[in-house]
């Protein structure tokens, strides 16, 4: 394992990585809350995560992924107040609740999919882990970190050394209740005092409540993260991952009951991506100023998405434009031009073994690698890896000839698709797939439904998605057609 170096937004400077256990990682993900689709910039921290999680495990290390679906919980404000949004995407497609958790659930993954972003090692709703957000908040007021008011169970700030340990900002321009344009719940002892539990307020049209020990209710949504890293991967984690519009109050608050409830450090490196602008402002649903995965699929190949969200550094922030996609387009064929330029060369070429000026240029071909391997360990910046792999693509260009012997074009086409595939880019198309293995794989995909091994329906569905082919289920049976 190479020792791999990344910005810690916890002791804000960049650290060298030492996890907990040698060898191996538990990385914990924000997800999303599922009441609409997601938007571009929604999916930059999802694209950067898997980078991440890609990279790490080609540096040798054995990585745990988990992430969250926020189902419940999520008010339209940051300071407890406003309605939930699960509520509210229902109210505005007059559906259930979680008939809309589990129409956007499956959006977000086949979106996902489509920009070949692998799937965490575990994937949990906020409504699975019920009992065991109750068991938390409990310990919290046995503890003396919480207190009753208004019905409501909140957390007591005032009980801790240090709350603000990840926010650069001044106290007071940090406090929601401080602000003008949020509403301050009277219930709270403190500004800075965040729920754990909801009873009394804000429930009455809500749709998903539990029985509780203070009452029936439902819970707030710092909690959901700090239960599900403990429930899945362990007391303290290695790294937490999400963007830095989630600092505060979501991962502050995080860490203020992680803590307190578990008496050891909650994570011990974080890492946050910028914004994607637009026009140079936050892309977001609330401006109305997104595009979705749909959106950009109408005009573009995905993979050039991708290519452009990696085109810039992650802690930078990124303006989307017509002009740096098609940048991006014309960078991302040149790579894959490359590599269909290689195999046209292998179909024809002599089945020999490489000559000694082979083999010292492929020698200085791996010297890209080294340069890639560089930027990747240096606080993971894709930028400059992409770079690694531009120098790469330009060396073969020049040195790849109709004369080459295979073993020698099969080591530089090899080493392009690897280094392309540890930021996730497809640059050797396959064939497309024939319709027999399509109704194959639909034919297993079908059994697995019935045997409820819904786990491999789904693998299965988004193995034929990031292939380009999209099923719809209907009354006549399933229905499938090439994206």
């Amino acid at each position: 394992m190479r020792p791999v170096n990344l910005y810690n937004t916890l002791t804000k400077k960049i650290d060298e990585f030492h996890p907990n256990v040698p060898g191996k990682i538990n990385m914990y993900t924000c997800g999303p809350t599922v009441y609409h689709f997601a938007h571009i910039g929604n999916l930059r921290s999802y694209i950067m995560e898997d980078v991440l999680e890609k990279y790490l495990r080609y540096a040798g290390y054995d990585v745990k992924r988990v992430m969250n679906i926020t189902d419940v919980g999520h008010l339209t404000s940051d300071a407890d107040s406003g309605e939930d949004k699960m509520l509210k995407g229902a109210k505005r497609e007059h559906k259930t609740v979680m008939e809309i958790a589990e129409f956007y659930r499956k959006a977000f993954f086949e979106d996902c999919a489509k920009l070949n972003i692998k799937t965490p090692d575990v994937v949990e709703p906020a409504t699975n882990c019920i009992p065991e957000f109750i068991h938390m908040i409990e310990k919290l007021l046995d503890d003396g970190y919480a207190y009753v008011a208004g019905g409501n169970v909140y957390f007591d700030t005032s009980k801790l050394k240090e709350y603000y340990v990840l926010s650069n900002q001044k106290e007071e321009e940090l406090m929601v209740g401080a602000r003008d344009d949020v509403e301050e719940d009277e219930n709270k002892r403190s500004k800075t005092d965040f729920v754990l539990w909801f009873t009394k307020s804000k429930f009455d049209d809500q749709e998903l409540k539990w029985d509780s020990p203070w009452g029936v209710g439902y819970p707030g949504w710092h909690i959901e993260c700090s239960v599900m890293s403990k429930k899945y991967l362990a007391d303290e984690i290695d790294i937490h991952a999400g963007g830095e519009d989630l600092i505060f109050p979501h991962h502050e608050n995080e860490i203020a009951q992680s803590e307190a409830a578990n008496g050891v450090p909650f994570a011990k490196y974080w890492m946050h991506n910028a914004f994607l602008n637009i026009d140079n402002k936050k892309m977001s649903k609330s401006l109305g100023n997104f595009f979705t995965v749909r959106d950009i699929a109408e005009k573009y190949d995905l993979q050039v998405l991708r290519f452009f969200m990696l085109s810039a550094h992650y802690r930078s922030p990124l303006n989307f434009s017509a002009d740096l996609m098609e940048a991006a387009k014309n960078g991302y064929e040149r790579i894959v031009t490359s590599v269909d330029n290689l195999k046209f060369l292998l179909d024809k070429a002599a089945d020999t073994e490489m000559t000694g000026e082979e083999k010292n240029l492929l020698t200085e071909a791996q010297g890209f690698e080294t340069k890639f391997d560089e930027a990747m360990d240096d606080d993971f910046n894709t930028a400059d890896a992409l770079a690694a792999i531009f120098e790469l693509v330009k060396f073969v260009n020049s040195n790849a000839k109709a004369e080459s012997s295979k073993a020698f074009l099969e080591a530089l086409k090899q080493e392009i698709v690897t280094l392309s595939d540890i930021c996730g880019l497809i640059v050797d198309k396959k064939a497309e797939m024939l319709d027999s293995d399509i109704e194959a794989l639909i034919e297993e995909r079908q059994a697995a439904r019935k045997a409820k091994n819904f786990a491999r329906a789904d693998e299965i569905r988004d193995e034929l998605l990031a292939k380009g082919i999209v099923l719809e289920d209907t009354r006549e049976g399933v229905k499938w057609k090439r994206a």
